[in-house]
C-alpha cells in the first residue's frame, strides 16, 4: 500500500497518508478471528474390532493402497478398474463440483487483497447562464479525467479471514467427495464383476448339467424303448433336463445386466461392451483389519464430514465478525483537466480516503439469529461426522463378520458338494443296475446341482465380501 501511497505524488505532504496506509495495513495483519478454536469432535473409537478377534489373516504387499484390486491377482478386473476414473459420468461430476469449491475458495481468498481498479472518461458540457453569480456568457468546456481507485477492507474482526478459512475447508471436502466417490465406484465394479464371474461360473455348471442329464435322458428314452424304464422315468429326466436348460436362460439374462451395469460405470455404451464368459475360481485374499483409530484417517468420507465440521467452525466466525464494526479504506488519484495537457503535474489529483467504520446499531437481531444459525449448522456438520464414523465402524464389523463366517461356511458347503456329487453318481449306477428307479436318480441329481450352486454363491460372495472390506476400510487391505 505504501507503493500505490508513493504513485499519487511526490510530495512531501504525502508521507503521512502513507504512513496511514501502513498503519491500516499492520492492523489488518493482525486482524484477529472470533470463530472459536476448532477442535475435531470427539467420536468413539474401540481398541480392537470386536469380530477381527480370533480372525488371524495374514497381509500381503501385492500392491500399494491406491491399487487394492491388485490383490485379487484378476487382470480383467485391473483393466476395468484403472478405466473407472476416467470413463465414469458420476466422477466427471464430483471433479467439476470440486473445480467449483476450489473456484469459490479463489474468490473468498481475493477480498484479502485491496481492489484496485483504473477508469478514464471524456464529458462535453456547458454552464447554465442562468446559474447564480453568472458573471459571462454560458460557456462549453470539455473535461477529461484519468485515474486510479483502491478499496480495502480491513479486517479486524476476522470476517475475511474466517471466510478464506470456511471456503479452503469446504474446497478439501469437495475433494476427498471425489475420493470417497471414486472409491465407492471402484468397489461396485468389482463387487458387480466377482457377481458376474460367479454366474459365469454355474453357466458352466449349467452347460455341464444340461449335458449329463441329456445323456440321462438318451439312457432313460433308451431303456424305455426296451421296456425296463417306464414312461414316468421319460417324463421326470424330461423335466429335469428342461428345468437345467431354463435355469441357463435365466443366469445368462442376469450376466448380461452385470455386463452392461459395468459397462455404464466405466462410462461405455452396452452395445459396444463385451466381456467373455470365465470360469475361473478365485481365492478370496485375506484382509486385515487394523486398528479402529487408523480407520480415521483412511476413510475418505470421514476427512469430508470432517473438513465440513472445520467450515462450519469457520462460518461462526463469519457471523460473530457481523457484530462488529466494519472499517473500509479508499484510496483515488489521476489526472483531470478542461485545457492544456491532461497528463502533466498541475493537473493531477489524489485522495486518500475515506477510512470508514460502519455497524448496525438495530437490526431487530438479524445478526444474532445469524450466529445462531451458524451454530446450528456446526452442530449439524457435527453430528453427520460422528454418525459417518459410526457408518464405518458398523461396515468394518459387518465386513469381519462376514468374511469370517463365511469361511466357515464355504468349508461346510463344499464337503457338502462333494457328498452331493458322490451320491449322485452312486444313484446312477443304481439305476444302470436297476437297483434303483429313476425318482432316485433325480433327487440326487437335484441336490447336487443345489449344493454346486450354493458353493458358486458363497465363493462370489467371498470375494464381494473382501471388496466391501477393502472399501470400509479406506482402500488399503494392508491393515
Amino acid at each position: 500500500m505504501t507503493n500505490v501511497a508513493r504513485r499519487l505524488g511526490k510530495e512531501g505532504t504525502l508521507r503521512r497518508p502513507a504512513s496511514t496506509l501502513l498503519t491500516a495495513a499492520l492492523l489488518a495483519t493482525a486482524a484477529c478471528s472470533t470463530a472459536p478454536d476448532y477442535v475435531r469432535p470427539a467420536t468413539p473409537a474401540p481398541a480392537a474390532y470386536k469380530e477381527a478377534e480370533g480372525w488371524q489373516a495374514a497381509g500381503t504387499d501385492v500392491a500399494p493402497p491406491g491399487k487394492w484390486w491388485e490383490v485379487f491377482a484378476d487382470p480383467v478386473l485391473t483393466g476395468l478398474e484403472e478405466r473407472v476414473a476416467a470413463g465414469n459420468q458420476d466422477v466427471a461430476a464430483a471433479v467439476a463440483r470440486y473445480d467449483q469449491a476450489r473456484a469459490l475458495a479463489r474468490q473468498a481468498r481475493a477480498d484479502r487483497f485491496p481492489q484496485l481498479g483504473v477508469a478514464a472518461d471524456v464529458s462535453r458540457d456547458r454552464v447554465s447562464a442562468g446559474r447564480p453569480l453568472a458573471l459571462a456568457d454560458a460557456p462549453a468546456y470539455t473535461v477529461g479525467t484519468v485515474g486510479a481507485s483502491l478499496a480495502y477492507e480491513i479486517d479486524l474482526f476476522g470476517r475475511v479471514r474466517d471466510s478464506v478459512r470456511a471456503s479452503r475447508d469446504d474446497a478439501a471436502a469437495s475433494a476427498a467427495d471425489v475420493a470417497a466417490l471414486t472409491l465407492g465406484l471402484q468397489a461396485q465394479l468389482a463387487s458387480i464383476y466377482f457377481d458376474m464371474r460367479g454366474l459365469d461360473a454355474r453357466i458352466v455348471l449349467l452347460r455341464e448339467t444340461v449335458a449329463a442329464n441329456e445323456r440321462a435322458f438318451q439312457l432313460t428314452d433308451t431303456r424305455h424303448d426296451g421296456g425296463i424304464a417306464s414312461g414316468i422315468d421319460v417324463s421326470r429326466a424330461q423335466t429335469i433336463l428342461s428345468s437345467a436348460r431354463a435355469e441357463l436362460s435365466a443366469v445368462g439374462v442376469a450376466r448380461q445386466r452385470d455386463e452392461h451395469a459395468i459397462a455404464v460405470l466405466l462410462g461405455e455404451a452396452p452395445a459396444g461392451f463385451t466381456l467373455a464368459v470365465e470360469d475361473r475360481q478365485l481365492a478370496p485374499p485375506a484382509v486385515p483389519a487394523g486398528l479402529p483409530s487408523t480407520l480415521l484417517e483412511r476413510r475418505p468420507d470421514i476427512a469430508a464430514a470432517e473438513r465440513r465440521v472445520a467450515a462450519a467452525n469457520a462460518r461462526i466466525g463469519v457471523a460473530r465478525s457481523a457484530l462488529f464494526p466494519s472499517v473500509t479504506l479508499g484510496a483515488a488519484g489521476g489526472f483531470e483537466a478542461a485545457r492544456g495537457s491532461l497528463l502533466s503535474a498541475s493537473n493531477g489529483f489524489w485522495a486518500l480516503g475515506p477510512l470508514s467504520a460502519a455497524l448496525a446499531i438495530f437490526d431487530g437481531g438479524r445478526r444474532r439469529a445469524g450466529v445462531q444459525r451458524a451454530r446450528g449448522e456446526y452442530d449439524e456438520a457435527a453430528a453427520s461426522y460422528r454418525q459417518t464414523v459410526l457408518t464405518a465402524f458398523r461396515e468394518v464389523e459387518d465386513a469381519l463378520a462376514s468374511q469370517r463366517l463365511l469361511a466357515a461356511q464355504e468349508r461346510d458347503q463344499r464337503a457338502a458338494a462333494e457328498a452331493a456329487e458322490h451320491t449322485r453318481e452312486l444313484a446312477l449306477i443304481r439305476y444302470r443296475d436297476g437297483a434303483a428307479d429313476y425318482l432316485e436318480v433325480v433327487t440326487a441329481q437335484t441336490a447336487a446341482l443345489d449344493a454346486e450352486r450354493a458353493l458358486l454363491t458363497v465363493r462370489s460372495q467371498q470375494l464381494q465380501t473382501a471388496t466391501d472390506l477393502i472399501r470400509a476400510l479406506g482402500g488399503d487391505y494392508r491393515g
